[in-house]
């Protein structure tokens, strides 16, 4: 049963359907039987797992497991302390109230690639980073909960997920390595 990390590439869709005109899983990963645990948007980057064990898939993906997942978020604007303090705490965002999480203001990670296309440059509005840890995962969230504290964001890269990280497995957008299902057992105490 193999575990997958991958890179997932900006506007690629999390599926392995074709879409007339899109990009999907199914252009980088020819793995018989594999299939995502969890979801990313076509606008988000970066770490995906998958698996071919719908078990260990739902154990990943579902927030009852608490499998922490850190995103590193480009925002307009440049991150305060109130602004941090807002997103660690509960945010309603109308249909839900967020968990607390961790956010810390953080400098442009160096081993981050270059996003093709780029992020728009605007000369007269600075940007900045957020690091933001999560132990839940709903439908854009990330990006909703920035724009409620009103940090729209311009970028959004996972950059891992429990004990796998694109800095300990460093892969480019679209590469992707088979590691040991052990190794996700072990370290973060999925049974």
């Amino acid at each position: 049963m193999p575990l997958i990390l991958f890179n997932k590439p900006f506007q690629v869709l999390c599926q392995f359907s074709p879409q007339e005109g899109r990009a999907s899983l199914a252009d980088y990963l020819s793995i018989p039987g594999i299939y995502p645990a969890g979801r990313l948007d076509a606008d988000s980057e970066g770490l995906m797992l998958l698996t071919d064990d719908g078990g260990l898939q739902h154990k990943i993906a579902h927030p009852d497991h608490k499998e922490a997942k850190t995103y590193l978020v480009q925002v307009d604007g440049v991150p305060d302390a109130a602004a941090l303090a807002r997103l660690r705490a509960p945010i309603d965002l109308g249909d839900f109230v967020t968990r607390p999480c961790r956010a810390v203001r953080i400098a442009e990670p160096e081993w981050l690639w270059p996003r093709d296309p780029p992020i728009r440059a605007r000369q007269d509005k600075p940007t900045g980073w957020i690091a933001i840890t999560l132990e839940e995962g709903k439908n854009r969230q990330v990006r909703r909960m920035t724009a409620a504290v009103g940090l729209p964001t311009l970028r959004l890269v996972r950059s891992s997920i429990g004990p796998f990280s694109l800095q300990t497995h460093p892969l480019m957008p679209g590469e992707f390595v088979e590691v040991p299902v052990a190794a996700l057992r072990t370290r973060s105490g999925t049974r």
